[in-house]
């Protein structure tokens, strides 16, 4: 199955005979975007493969579940999304706010595969400082030039607020920015 289509995908997952195989299509598709989606919202690439997993994990048991009212791309990525905001609360309940600054430039410093500059840095200081889910909204529509459409299918949020998410989390990394010049 060298061209994935998504009709014939679906088809295949609904025969047990080619689930498996047509579950296979699904990760070798959207691996690597999803990765790089979750990656950009918690950063460091042990909690990015752990979140992919759960997505691939909770995908596989939910498949049956999935209606068809919207692409199987935006359900997957509904669903690393809402890991990514479980994931991002817990960790902000597990870190006390005084501490999350010097923990987080310790533990990017260290990251072997961060290999970004110091304006990097910045920018990824500064979206950590965004709130998950105003980080979600600018990650999906700067990054992955996300429309503001299948944003609102991925989150469940009218297209209105994401406009104005978008806006405050601009005008945060702007501020951000201005300060630490």
């Amino acid at each position: 199955m060298n061209n994935y289509n998504e009709e014939e995908i679906l088809a295949l997952l609904q025969d047990p005979k080619t689930c498996e195989k047509a579950f296979e299509e699904i990760v070798n598709r959207y691996s690597q975007p999803l990765y790089w989606q979750i990656r950009r919202l918690v950063t460091f690439h042990d909690d990015a493969d752990d979140i992919l997993q759960n997505t691939f994990i909770k995908t596989w048991n939910n498949i049956g579940n999935f209606r068809g009212e919207s692409k199987l791309s935006t359900w997957i990525y509904k669903i690393a999304y809402n890991e990514c905001i479980t994931f991002l609360n817990h960790k902000k309940e597990v870190i006390s706010l005084d501490d999350t600054d010097s923990i987080y430039a310790t533990q990017l410093e260290s990251d072997p595969y961060f290999d970004g500059d110091e304006t990097q840095k910045m920018l990824q200081q500064a979206l950590n400082s965004l709130p998950s889910k105003q980080r979600a909204v600018f990650q999906m529509k700067y990054f992955e030039d996300m429309k503001y459409e299948e944003i609102s299918s991925i989150t469940g949020t009218s297209i209105g607020a994401l406009k104005a998410s978008f806006h405050h989390a601009v005008k945060k990394i702007e501020d951000f920015f201005n300060n630490n010049d």
